[in-house]
């Protein structure tokens, strides 16, 4: 057996382009709540990505409470969360890609036999099972292994609480020190490395004049290995394994 048995993906721009689909429609929401709280501000998608990234809609909504000093109550929340993933995955089925290379290296890992794979994302599973399946990468994460923060957990979180990862661990069988993390963002990446996972750090679905500063952020934080392209993990893999 490896050393390493089980590879823990992230979603949302680790393995399918989603951010941008999914931010346009957090965007209209969060302006909308803003505007009945009377509030001018306004947030654009790209906005909402830079101030929120590997956060889920219900983390978001607290943070922008939180910043604007407003309480919704728990019931009007819950309607503009459901909204929120209604607009997400009709974007996503729409337009959702693959991070490049990730579908093919899925493939490769499938074909070795060696390793369990999954998915732990902060997003909505629905959000989750609608991107891989947009993109063809469902054959490789059976319901079963497909993990949200929003919506696994008996209380709904969102990385970098580390919560969704130790109980993706438990209900697998997984050992921290056995799994790898690949994580895009820098609360997914503290999500990770709090459980004690080896984490990769992926930069590839970043603009190219952003990855630099994003590389040396996560690496920062404590990521163990930094992959711009899919086509790096079977060293970056075999690396972790021989360390």
């Amino acid at each position: 057996m490896p050393k390493i048995t089980d590879l823990l993906f992230d979603c949302d721009n680790t393995l399918v382009l989603s951010e941008v689909l999914a931010f346009k429609a957090c965007a209209n929401l969060a302006n909308t709540i803003l505007e009945k709280q009377g509030i001018s501000d306004r947030y654009t998608g790209d906005q909402l990505i830079k101030d929120f990234v590997g956060q889920n809609f219900r983390g978001m909504m607290m943070s922008i409470q939180e910043k604007y000093n407003f309480v919704l109550p728990q019931d009007e929340l819950e309607k503009y969360v459901g909204q929120e993933m209604d607009e997400v995955i009709k974007n996503l089925e729409a337009e959702a890609e693959e991070c490049e290379g990730a579908t093919e290296q899925l493939e490769q890992l499938a074909q070795s036999g060696k390793y369990r794979m999954a998915v732990v994302s902060s997003s909505a599973k629905p959000r989750v099972v609608a991107s891989v399946k947009k993109v063809g990468q469902d054959k490789y994460f059976p319901d079963d292994l497909i993990f949200s923060a929003a919506t696994s957990l008996e209380r709904p979180t969102t990385k970098p609480d580390p919560a969704i990862y130790l109980y993706a661990m438990k209900v697998v069988g997984a050992k921290p020190e056995s799994s790898i993390a690949v994580e895009d963002s820098k609360s997914g990446a503290m999500a990770a490395i709090r459980a004690k996972i080896h984490t990769v750090a992926y930069v590839g679905s970043y603009p190219e004049e952003e990855q630099e500063e994003k590389a040396e952020m996560l690496m920062k934080l404590g990521c163990e290995a930094l992959m711009k392209n899919w086509s790096e993990f079977p060293d970056i893999l075999k690396k972790i394994e021989q360390a």
